[in-house]
């Protein structure tokens, strides 16, 4: 407990700091929202300025900033006028996060499977054979697999829709559902593999063996919970990404995520937007870390705090 009080404590200020990063960086790029090809006469350019508080000094500006950022209310989005930079954050969290739940579920069954097997059968046929794939897998990024998925099953086969968000469960998100998850049955089968070879050469599972117990038991009460501790530690910031969007698949299958928003906040210079989506963002990826070394002292005794 105390262990968890420590962590939360921190959070609070890791965020500012990530948030405090980001502001600087935009105020570093070049250009404005509202510059464009054209440039505007001073009086309107003027009343732009002081309708949305950047003719302040800069520390009023930021103390502004950091303000609405511990009150969880992030203003308007300069991009999209009307919304809220919140309503915005709840309408695409639910797309984002449902891609990446069922991308991530998918990759730890097929690629913990994969990996269990390959440890099991080392320097088999099937071993060689499923870290090729892995490998294959790695190295082909996902806005090449996109395409080339949309090309096969939308655009030759007529099996699966190219694009576009349905209403849940639909087969709109088996294309991007796949795509999302390939690298990641990659990493988990060779992270499972990496570990349970390991947990194998261990002590105990050969004493685990010398009292009779089958290699099923072995396997499952023994070797699983010390192999899978690398999946482990690579689930946290993976799954965190996975659930705040990723942007390439949301733009392949035109899925209005929030990857997709942030992209094009990044190119319209939405300051309300970008600070709200990360600092979102830092706040799940640091909650799922936490969660994860928790876990760790329920996967393995051996580890205490």
């Amino acid at each position: 407990m105390k262990f968890i009080i420590r962590r939360l404590l921190v959070l609070l200020p890791m965020v500012l700091i990530v948030v405090t990063l980001t502001w600087g960086l935009i105020r570093l790029a070049p250009g404005n929202f509202y510059t464009g090809e054209k440039r505007l006469p001073p009086a309107i350019e003027k009343n732009i300025r002081a309708k949305y508080g950047l003719d302040k000094p800069w520390y009023v500006q930021y103390g502004r900033m950091i303000g609405n950022v511990v009150r969880g209310d992030f203003g308007d989005s300069l991009t999209y006028p009307g919304q809220s930079v919140n309503s915005i954050l709840l309408r695409t969290l639910p797309v984002s996060a449902t891609l990446g739940l069922l991308a991530y579920l998918l990759a730890l069954i097929v690629g913990i499977t994969t990996g269990t097997i390959a440890a099991l059968r080392q320097n088999s046929k099937y071993d060689y054979a499923s870290m090729a794939i892995a490998m294959l897998g790695i190295s082909l990024p996902n806005f090449v697999l996109g395409p080339l998925l949309v090309l096969v099953f939308s655009l030759s086969l007529y099996w699966l829709p190219p694009a576009r968000w349905g209403v849940f469960p639909s087969v709109n998100i088996i294309l991007p559902v796949i795509t999302l998850s390939a690298i990641y049955m990659a990493y988990i089968a060779r992270l499972t593999r990496a570990g349970m070879l390991e947990v194998l050469r261990a002590d105990y599972v050969r004493t685990a063996r010398a009292k009779g117990l089958s290699e099923r038991q072995v396997v499952f009460r023994h070797v699983l919970r010390g192999g899978l501790l690398p999946v482990v530690s690579f689930t946290g910031p993976a799954l965190a990404i996975l659930i705040t969007g990723t942007v390439v698949v949301e733009r392949i299958f035109a899925l209005p995520g929030l990857g997709n928003y942030f992209i094009n906040a990044n190119f319209a210079r939405d300051e309300p937007l970008i600070i709200g989506i990360v600092a979102f963002i830092s706040i799940i990826i640091l909650i799922f870390n936490l969660l994860v070394d928790i876990a760790y002292g329920f996967i393995d005794p051996r580890i205490k705090y």
